[in-house]
């Protein structure tokens, strides 16, 4: 028996011998060429990024591109593998003017290759600037598929990458091993969910709830979400009624060597947001606005729910609940003109004993009580027209809660909108002071770590006197939008934008997310500065007004100040105590020339 033993042995050995040598001929002779599948903006459709897919060329063979990388992980290549596919994509996306489109550069990495003592992660940043791109603009890519052993180390090896200015994303959310493990220790940037749970989702109604959840759970905590895989537009209007910030899949555009350079038609109706007035503080559910109606269960007679419906003219459906469990649910237009009266009246000598079980229709994709207002009415538009003004079916912890009719729901977001539009800036629209201490204070009780940012224009008084009250409220309206898009990259998230009043803005964001969305709120507001201040002024560099004490003196253009306090740093007890902090650090930055970033009193270069 032991030759037998020893001779299998030496043949896997020379088979994975042939595989590596294979493997290796392969990356040497470069058989591998980069194709591009575009990543959109759920908001309005534009193009927000590319994912770079590796692919074999068509006169080298055709092995599974999967199975290629099975097998580099069996012959020990994988490190050379991944190297090569980033290699090839960022001098092709170089090639093809991707840095001029300001898009993202998604990147594929195998968890494989960054535990590999062999792997220098330092090869990714010389490649990336040979081809002249940002870092801030790569998102590197970890399937969820592979099992890690050693979280901390993986951990570490990602903040390597985070440090240098990269975002990460996670792969294949859910087809993995481990998927909220990894969620909760690297916290990503972007959360892609796998295309299984994509695929069919309007049929389906458990990966209806399990993309509901996962999508909550990802907004609530600041993690973007990308829904990849939507091949059919019945796919894609569920996702958009979700609220899903971004799109990725063959129905909006198939890989392709080239960058697909044209926005997606997104459906009007599900591309809008919730107003920018609104702070997630100040969100409110569904449940809050249920109506209790006591359940039928399915084994009752019919004319049971018939007298329900004659004692009460304005119950318009009833919900059909077995134990906790919504079965079904009876329209009151529908169950009596089908089941009671019918063509010629007869419906109800028909039906008279039958039970609820046989006539109860099934109700609409339920929703859960937790779910913002403005999430279920965009899901009421998934329905077919003719229940689309049906009682919407509320559960809790997939409990049977009670319903909320259509009209109750719209009439209940257009009264909180007057109510928070009320204490809103009248000259930005962002929430005031009142919700901007709310916001924070809700934030702090979650024990959430959050970065607060007070921004605030550099010698905004003389420029209001010397160019005029109407230029002022021009650049402060500007300064509000900068500001509101630089967090919409973010789509459905954490986010969140205030105004203090005059020159002076708050911004909250997520520890890992802040220095990038201020750095971009400074790079935006310079390419205003011509229309700010005129050609002559901004050529200068400088415009002379009167200060503070009524003497000429010249001042710089319009700049940025910015303080950042996290409380991932700070032990922070109130909202006072915050804005405390805050301000402090505000101070630093204000002192420094041009704008500047200071985060708990580090100086940003």
């Amino acid at each position: 028996m032991q030759p037998c033993v020893g001779l299998k042995k030496e043949y896997y050995e020379a088979q994975s011998a042939i595989e590596r040598h294979n493997m290796l001929e392969l990356l040497d002779s470069n058989s591998l060429t980069t194709y591009f599948q575009t990543i959109f903006s759920s908001r309005d459709g534009a193009v927000y990024g590319y994912e770079a897919l590796t692919r074999i060329k068509e006169d080298k063979g055709t092995a599974n591109i999967g199975d290629l990388f099975k097998t580099a992980i069996m012959t020990d290549t994988i490190s050379s593998l991944d190297v090569r596919c980033r290699e090839n994509a960022i001098r092709l996306a170089s090639s093809l003017g991707i840095n001029q489109d300001g898009a993202y550069l998604f990147l594929n990495i195998c968890p494989e290759t960054l535990m590999d003592p062999a792997h220098r992660d330092g090869i990714i940043d010389e490649l990336v600037e040979e081809a002249g791109l940002s870092k801030d603009r790569i998102i590197i890519e970890i399937t969820e598929e592979s099992a890690v052993k050693n979280h901390s180390l993986f951990n570490k090896a990602i903040e390597r990458y985070r440090d240098k200015g990269y975002k990460i994303a996670i792969d294949d959310f859910g087809s993995g091993y481990g998927g909220l493990k990894m969620l909760s220790i690297i916290e990503p940037d972007f959360v892609k969910i796998d295309r299984y749970f994509i695929s069919n989702i309007d049929k389906a109604l458990v990966k209806f709830n399990l993309v509901d959840c996962i999508t909550t759970a990802c907004h609530r905590i600041g993690i973007n979400v990308i829904a990849e895989g939507i091949e059919r537009e019945e796919e894609l209007k569920v996702v958009l009624g979700m609220g899903i910030g971004f799109l990725q899949g063959y129905y909006m555009g198939k890989p392709s060597p080239a960058l697909n350079r044209d926005n997606a038609v997104i459906p009007i109706s599900y591309g809008k947001k919730t107003p920018s007035y609104i702070t997630d503080g100040e969100q409110r559910f569904i449940g809050d606005i249920a109506n209790k109606v006591e359940p039928i269960p399915p084994s009752a007679d019919i004319m049971v729910a018939l007298n329900r419906f004659i004692r009460d003219p304005e119950l318009r459906g009833l919900p059909v609940v077995e134990g906790d469990r919504v079965m079904g649910v009876l329209c009151r237009n529908r169950f009596l003109e089908n089941q009671i009266l019918r063509k010629y009246g007869y419906g109800i000598a028909l039906n008279a004993y039958r039970k609820i079980v046989h006539l109860m229709e099934q109700p609409s994709p339920m929703v859960e009580a937790n779910t913002i207002m403005e999430d279920a009415a965009q899901r009421i538009q998934l329905r077919k027209f003719e229940f689309l003004y049906d009682d919407i079916c509320v559960t809790k912890n997939g409990k049977y809660y009670g319903t909320v009719a259509v009209n109750v729901l719209l009439d209940a977001i257009t009264e909180r909108n007057l109510t928070l539009a009320r204490g809103a800036n009248p000259l930005t629209g962002l929430p005031g002071n009142e919700s901007i201490q709310r916001e924070i204070n809700k934030r702090l009780s979650k024990n959430i770590h959050f970065d607060v940012c007070y921004i605030d224009l550099d010698n905004f008084k003389p420029y209001n006197d010397h160019y005029g009250f109407e230029k002022g409220d021009c650049v402060i309206k500007n300064f509000a939008a900068v500001i509101q898009n630089a967090i919409s990259d973010m789509a459905y998230n954490s986010g969140f934008a205030g105004h203090i009043g005059g020159d002076d803005f708050i911004l909250i964001a997520g520890p890992q997310a802040s220095i990038s969305i201020c750095e971009k709120i400074i790079s935006n507001f310079k390419t205003n500065l011509i229309e700010f201040h005129g050609v002559e002024d901004y050529k200068r560099g400088f415009y002379s007004a009167k200060n503070r004490r009524g003497e000429e003196e010249r001042f710089e253009l319009l700049s940025i100040s910015i303080g950042i306090a996290s409380t991932a740093a700070h032990k922070i007890e109130s909202y006072a105590h915050l804005a405390s902090i805050a301000t402090e650090i505000k101070k630093l930055a204000k002192m420094q020339k041009g704008s500047s970033i200071v985060r708990d009193r580090r100086i940003m270069e």
